[in-house]
């Protein structure tokens, strides 16, 4: 039985992000799918990304650069790209329920600017924190799931890590964790109930 859930925050703590940014397109009167288009085959928009994940660039410069690309308003485009996105309650509580139950947990987390999160709240859901604009790493790099296991005090094998982005699982996997990819909750929660041995 495992004894650590990682878990990342964006997708698997909130509601799908990819929802949110078709949702900004569709106000925007952008095609759907321009977003996420743009992270996944654009250099520039991808080299913007990692730079505001590894907080090596300032929110509004990223903001700049991107709405550039995207032919709109700068001001507020964080917000405006993530406004569409809720807390999964559901998942919000699971963690909350393991944490109880005696199972370190720990987030880590690809940063859209490190003042976003709710200090409060991560510091009653988890163990330990790993946020990649605060350590200078993001995923994939190996480094920040080696980061996150230290953070909870457990080796890599003893943990499951969800993420609901399939590339990030790849390289917690090399290093011994158990790989989740979150895409619908109620299995999500079903699987690591059986993973960790969490009671209902």
């Amino acid at each position: 039985m495992h004894r650590g859930l990682l878990v990342d925050y964006g997708g698997v703590l909130t509601t799908d992000v990819f929802a949110s940014f078709d949702a900004f397109c569709a106000r925007e009167g952008l095609p759907a799918g321009t977003v996420r288009d743009l992270f996944r085959g654009d250099g520039t928009a991808r080299a913007l990304l990692a730079g505001l994940e590894d907080g090596t660039l300032a929110d509004a410069e990223f903001e700049r650069g991107f709405a550039a690309l995207l032919g709109v308003a700068p001001e507020g485009l964080i917000e405006r790209l993530m406004g569409g996105t809720d807390d999964d309650v559901a998942m919000l509580d699971f963690v909350r329920a393991a944490r109880r139950q005696g199972i370190r947990t720990g987030l880590i987390s690809n940063s859209w600017g490190v003042d976003r999160y709710d200090r409060v709240l991560l510091e009653e859901l988890f163990d330990g924190v790993v946020i990649s604009g605060d350590v200078g790493l993001r995923k994939p790099a190996p480094e920040i799931y080696a980061l996150g296991a230290r953070a909870v005090g457990l080796a890599p094998e003893d943990c499951v890590y969800v993420d609901d982005l399939p590339g990030n699982l790849k390289p917690a996997r090399a290093l011994g964790m158990t790989t989740l990819h979150h895409h619908d909750t109620p299995a999500t929660i079903s699987a690591l109930r059986s993973l960790l041995g969490v009671a209902a």
